[in-house]
């Protein structure tokens, strides 16, 4: 569930000498950053010295949905070129179509990342004497993982835009939440093993997880235990 609202599943950045702001000449040595998420993206530009009586230190927000307005307000506040230029890839206007891309891919990845009600399920009947269902449980859990990372990956079919900065560039590749996701796919063996044992070896696996087994034998020891009232005896 927490993939569903990062900002790092795809990812590209560069150190670059740059035009600060608009308007003027000056040029700044900072590191930029794009960090795609399913919801938008971040822009990141950092410098750690200082630099025009200023720490360089910004990381601003676009969002699929609302990504006209702010971008019409970074223009408003006068933020760096270099932010402006990235944000303006991902405006519908934009000749490169990336808000398109992504927004779409985001919106279905986002869709079939319900892996996690999965998830809590295979946890609930863990608890019960339905080992196997749990185990089906899981592997849905990677199902759903595999079909929003299958989503997310459209976007890299399509051309590359690459981004022209001073006088680098650089094009997004896969990130930390896109390559996790990847690794919980091995649920799918976990949850395939799970079902295995519990047709092999159903009651082990009952005992394994404590359910099923140990509770019925302190029912039928409470059942065979029990004690007669001799006053009542007596009066029948």
């Amino acid at each position: 569930a927490a993939l569903n609202f990062t900002n790092d599943w795809a990812e590209a950045r560069m150190t670059t000498k740059a035009t600060y702001k608009s308007f003027s000449n000056a040029v700044v040595n900072a590191e930029i950053g794009l960090h795609v998420g399913l919801y938008g993206i971040n822009v990141t530009l950092k410098n750690p010295v200082v630099q025009f009586n200023e720490t360089i230190d910004y990381n601003e927000m676009f969002t699929w949905h609302d990504t006209i307005e702010e971008y019409e307000e970074a223009l408003e506040k006068g933020l760096p070129n270099p932010i402006l230029y990235i944000a303006e890839k991902f405006t519908p206007s934009s000749p490169c179509g990336l808000i398109f891309q992504y927004r779409y891919s985001g919106r279905y990845a986002s869709a079939t990342l319900t892996a996690f009600c999965c998830w809590m399920l295979a946890n609930i009947l863990f608890s019960m004497p339905v080992i196997r269902y749990a185990g089906y449980m899981v592997v849905a859990t990677a199902a759903f993982i595999f079909f929003s990372m299958i989503s997310f990956t459209t976007i890299m079919n399509v051309p590359q835009c690459v981004f022209y900065i001073g006088t680098d560039s650089f094009e997004t590749e896969y990130s930390h939440s896109f390559w996790l996701a990847l690794a919980t796919i091995l649920c799918t063996l976990i949850g395939l093993l799970v079902v295995m044992l519990d047709f092999l070896v159903p009651e082990k696996m009952k005992e394994a997880f404590s359910v099923g087994v140990d509770g019925c034998e302190d029912e039928d020891d409470s059942y065979s235990e029990g004690y007669l009232n001799s006053f009542f005896l007596d009066g029948v």
